[in-house]
C-alpha cells in the first residue's frame, strides 16, 4: 500500500472533487487512498460511459479516472466523450498497472492531463488531481494574472543595466558571426535559419523564443516520442511520464552543422535580442518549454519562475556536461538563484559561463 501522507492543502480542498471512475483493478487502492474525494466507482468502460450519460451541466463530474483496459478501448472512450461539448473540458486521468511506453506515448499525443504506472505514490496522484481541478477554475483569469506578475515583477535596475550593457554590445560586436552563421544553416540543410518556439519565463510568462536552427526542420513532431522512449532524465524515475525536463543525449535530431553550433553555444546568439527585448536576462534560470514547465507546478518547484529567465545560469556553471547532473539536483539550483540571485552572484556566473562553453554535452 503506498502511503497517505498528503499536505493540508490537499486534506482541506480534495473533498469537494467529484470524480468518476473506471476499472477493477486499482479499485481497492484508489477506494481506500483517496477515500475523501467524492468517486463515483465503475467497473467497465462501458458502465463509465453509462453513468457521464446520466449526468446533467450540475452533476458532471470534475475528473475522469480510468484505468487502460486490456484492449485499450480507454482511449476510444475519451474521444467519444470528448465530442460529447458537456465533457470537452473534462479532465482526464489514466492509470495502468503495466508499464507500456506506447501507452505514455499515445497519452501524450491525445493531450490526456496526466498517466500513471502502477505502483505510483497516492499522495502524488491526491496532489495532481487537486491542481488540475484549481488550475482548470484559474484559467480563465490566467491572462490577467500574467499581467499582473508582469506589473508587479520589477528587474532591479542594476540587473537590466548589465543585461542592455553586455547583449548590446555582443549583438553589435557579433553581427558578422551571426551573419556567417545564418548562411551555414541556409548552406547545410533545407529549412529556416532561426528556430522560434514558445517559453516560459518569470511569473509563469510566456514569449517567442529565438536560436539559429541546429535540429531538422520535424524536430518538434519527433520530440513526443523521443521524450519517453529516449529521455535521460526519464531514467531516473519509474513513470517515464513523470519527468519534468527533456534531455536526448546524442539527439539524432540534430544536423552536422547543428552539433557545432551547439557545442560552440553559437546556436544562443539570437537570445541576445531576447534579452534586449526584456523577455529574460543574461543571467537567469534557463527559460522551459511548455511542455517541461507545465510539469512544474507543486508548490516545491514553482519557485524557479518566481526568479529570472536567463541565458546562463548556475547549472549549467555547476555541471553541466557532467553524467551525475540529475532532474532534481537542476530544479534545486534554479530554486536557490530564484531565491539568492543579487548582482555579485551573477557576475560570478558570467566569469564562470567561459569555461562551461567548453564542457561536452551532446545534448
Amino acid at each position: 500500500m503506498t502511503n497517505k501522507t498528503a499536505t493540508d492543502w490537499n486534506e482541506n480542498s480534495h473533498s469537494q472533487i467529484r470524480i468518476a471512475y473506471a476499472g477493477l483493478e486499482l479499485k481497492d487502492l484508489i477506494a481506500n487512498d483517496l477515500a475523501n474525494f467524492s468517486i463515483a466507482f465503475n467497473d467497465t468502460l462501458q458502465d463509465l460511459e453509462n453513468y457521464m450519460g446520466d449526468q446533467s451541466i450540475l452533476t458532471i463530474p470534475d475528473i475522469i479516472l480510468v484505468e487502460v483496459d486490456k484492449d485499450e478501448q480507454c482511449f476510444e472512450l475519451v474521444n467519444r466523450l470528448r465530442q460529447n461539448f458537456l465533457m470537452n473540458g473534462l479532465i482526464i486521468v489514466m492509470l495502468s498497472t503495466r508499464k507500456d511506453k506506447k501507452l505514455v506515448q499515445k497519452a501524450m499525443q491525445m493531450k490526456l492531463h496526466d498517466f500513471y504506472t502502477y505502483p505510483f505514490a497516492t499522495s502524488d496522484l491526491r496532489e495532481r488531481l487537486n491542481f488540475l481541478v484549481k488550475f482548470k477554475l484559474i484559467k480563465p483569469r490566467l491572462q490577467e494574472l500574467s499581467i499582473k506578475v508582469d506589473t508587479t515583477y520589477k528587474m532591479p535596475f542594476g540587473k537590466r543595466f548589465i543585461d542592455l550593457a553586455i547583449a548590446g554590445g555582443m549583438f553589435v560586436c557579433l553581427i558578422p558571426v551571426m551573419a556567417a552563421v545564418a548562411i551555414a544553416i541556409k548552406l547545410d540543410s533545407k529549412g529556416p535559419v532561426f528556430y522560434k518556439s514558445k517559453r516560459v519565463g518569470t511569473g509563469y510568462k510566456i514569449f517567442d523564443f529565438y536560436k539559429f536552427r541546429s535540429m531538422r526542420t520535424d524536430a518538434d513532431q519527433l520530440l513526443a516520442q523521443m521524450a519517453v522512449t529516449d529521455n535521460q532524465y526519464a531514467a531516473e524515475e519509474d513513470g517515464a511520464s513523470k519527468s519534468a525536463f527533456v534531455k536526448i543525449k546524442n539527439d539524432p535530431r540534430i544536423t552536422k552543422l547543428g552539433s557545432f553550433l551547439r557545442g560552440s553555444s553559437l546556436d544562443e546568439l539570437p537570445q541576445l535580442f531576447n534579452i534586449i527585448r526584456g523577455d529574460m536576462s543574461v543571467v537567469g534560470n534557463r527559460p522551459l518549454p511548455v511542455y517541461e514547465a507545465e510539469m512544474l507546478t507543486s508548490n516545491e518547484w514553482s519557485m524557479r519562475f518566481l526568479g529570472p529567465a536567463g541565458l546562463t545560469g548556475l547549472w549549467q556553471i555547476s555541471k553541466r556536461g557532467k553524467e551525475d547532473m540529475s532532474e532534481r539536483e537542476r530544479k534545486k539550483l534554479d530554486n536557490f538563484y530564484a531565491q539568492k540571485y543579487s548582482l555579485w552572484l551573477d557576475l560570478k556566473i558570467i566569469i564562470g559561463t567561459v569555461p562551461a562553453l567548453f564542457q561536452k554535452e551532446k545534448v
